[in-house]
């Protein structure tokens, strides 16, 4: 079975030379495999014509053409197709009854597309694009479990309760304080209970649009909580949180689970790792497939994720597997210090920020952790320039590189203008370690206002890393990222800092991510929106320590593939670790 797909906001037929239909060797021999849709204008394929050659693929200026070769068997496991040359989704994922399913893959597999099949959002048309009917379906899934379960959505006696993605949006969709929109949504009485649990007793009151991102997002699932459904689903429910607040919503997501079906789309893997039950895979090509492999425990699901190969379809879906390192990286590094910095302080209203001084070597990445409002925003700042501490001076030096945490896309700029300037440079380093493992080259021409979160972010960590400095100062990296991307984003930055012998400080709060990344840690504590206290840089074990104690929880390391992976409170192990005192690090 042959996939041709065609990205209609990446094919722009005005602005090329139709490279496609000229060189096409169908076309050229009389035939009509590629011609412009008379509907839209764009590329359309005949994939009964498609000889699988690839010339288009290469041909096109626009990266907007993929053409895959599937086996012939899963024309019968088609979910949904979109419309010609759009993409596909293949099987689907079956919730069960009172258990957590997590899904995990690339963003543009079809996560997004398997929540709005199994919300009832919209029907799926089993890959004829033109007729979407529910009879179909269910004939299509008779005598499977999915047959009972699109019955009772179709019949309006199942329903599903869904925490969109995107919870910047809110303010946009609704008006009014915390409370009031919480008031309109709350069917269960729970309304103070869940504002307790999440921690949004201070908010309450406030009005939407004025809270920060941690605060949209614990409103979101508050809301979901408070509506009276029989499947939840959470897509990407850890975003904008710090770890504290991940795993405590974790854990109220686990006691849903103990009446209810629920779904999660989560990309941070300890956190997916601590509240399902199993796991279904999504992999595929991004924007063209997706395929839904069959369900597995978390452990194993995570693990065969990070291996990149499923040995029960023999499918290998990624050219290398992903290990952590089993012991802590050595104390003391041995680059030469490129920095030194002294005891630095900044009180604003209401808040003040304490940050012991220490060193910062060459050729080094030190991860900064700790609670959300507690100050790591502010001593980036400080460190970029941005802010001036009120006691304490930095050398001014010392050249600073600084991706903010929060992003606004200039809408009149491309990709290839936002940084034509970190590539000036050195273009050929650019382009090989950072450009290409970023991916950016299907983003060049379109603009920066039309990208999704997730490239928008790839863009501005590119921009920042191409820049010359001594410093790469990168806040919250991994927001809006895949795991995929996650994990190419600290190569990229590993490789940076190697090579060129500079410095990373990679503020973000995805344990995995940062325990990947780092080198050393610097730990932030004290009481959010009070003050804030942050260690000199330490060593991992130390770091690791320090911080998982004073949130109360305790790691253990995986022996497959040597990931971080959450005890459960109150366990034999969390026992264990906690009375020996070793948090993290138990080699």
């Amino acid at each position: 079975m042959r996939i041709a797909v065609v990205e209609r906001k990446r094919c722009q037929p005005k602005k090329c030379s139709l490279e496609c239909i000229r060189f096409c060797p169908v076309n050229r021999t009389g035939g009509e495999c590629i011609l412009l849709s008379e509907e839209h204008g764009k590329a359309q394929i005949s994939e009964e014509l498609c000889t699988g050659c690839g010339i288009c693929v290469k041909k096109c200026p626009f990266s907007a053409i993929t053409i895959v070769g599937l086996p012939e068997e899963l024309q019968e496991e088609m979910t949904h197709r979109y419309g010609e040359n759009l993409f596909r989704l293949f099987r689907l994922p079956y919730p069960r009854k009172n258990s957590v399913l997590g899904l995990i893959g690339q963003n543009g597999t079809g996560k997004t597309t398997i929540v709005r099949i199994l919300s009832g959002e919209i029907i799926p048309n089993l890959g004829d694009w033109e007729n979407g009917d529910e009879s179909l379906v269910l004939k299509h899934f008779s005598g499977t479990q999915f047959y009972e379960y699109f019955e009772k959505l179709y019949a309006g006696d199942l329903r599903a309760v869904v925490k969109p993605q995107y919870v910047d949006q809110l303010p946009r969709v609704v008006k009014g304080t915390v409370r009031e929109i919480l008031e309109e949504v709350d069917e269960q009485g729970r309304l103070n209970e869940v504002l307790g649990e999440l921690e949004l007793k201070e908010a309450e009151n406030r009005d939407i649009k004025d809270i920060s991102g941690g605060e949209l997002q614990r409103v979101a699932i508050a809301a979901s909580l408070l509506r009276e459904g029989d499947i939840y689903i959470f897509d990407e429910p850890s975003s904008y949180l710090d770890v504290r607040q991940r795993l405590k919503v974790a854990g109220i997501i686990r006691r849903l689970a103990q009446s209810k079906r629920v779904l999660v789309v989560e990309h941070d893997l300890i956190v997916l790792d601590y509240l399902a039950d199993y796991i279904n895979i999504v992999y595929g090509v991004v924007g063209a497939y997706g395929i839904v492999s069959h369900p597995m425990t978390s452990r194993q699901g995570i693990n065969v994720y990070l291996g990149g190969y499923l040995k029960e379809e023999n499918i290998r879906f990624r050219p290398q597997e992903v290990k952590f390192e089993v012991r802590a990286p050595p104390d003391e590094w041995k680059g030469a210090p490129l920095l030194s910095f002294p005891d630095l302080r900044k009180t604003y209203k209401g808040f003040q920020l304490h940050v012991k001084g220490g060193n910062i070597n060459s050729g080094e990445v030190v991860g900064v952790l700790g609670p959300n409002a507690i100050g790591k925003t502010t001593f980036v700042k400080m460190l970029a320039g941005v802010v001036t501490p009120d006691t304490g001076k930095l050398d001014s030096k010392v050249r600073v590189s600084y991706k903010p945490q929060y992003i606004k896309p200039e809408n009149e700029l491309t990709v290839a203008e936002a940084v034509a300037g970190a590539r000036q440079g050195d273009p050929v380093f650019f382009d090989a370690e950072v450009s290409r493992p970023l991916e950016l080259k299907p983003l060049m021409d379109r603009s920066l206002g039309e990208l999704s979160g997730g490239e928008l972010q790839r863009v501005a960590i590119a921009a920042c890393l191409g820049r010359a400095a001594d410093i790469y100062l990168l806040d919250e990296p991994s927001a809006y990222l895949d795991v995929e991307q996650r994990l190419r984003v600290a190569k990229v930055i590993r490789r940076v800092m190697e090579k060129k012998g500079v410095t990373g400080i990679v503020v973000d709060h995805d344990l995995l991510f940062i325990d990947y990344i780092s080198d050393r840690l610097m730990i932030f504590d004290g009481e959010p929106g009070v003050s804030g206290y942050a260690t000199e840089p330490l060593g991992m074990k130390e770091g690791m320590n320090a911080f998982l104690k004073s949130v109360g929880i305790t790691f253990r390391r995986d022996p497959v593939s040597g990931r971080p992976r959450a005890n459960k409170p109150g366990s034999r192990k969390d026992k264990e670790q906690k009375a020996k005192g070793e948090y993290y690090y138990t080699s």
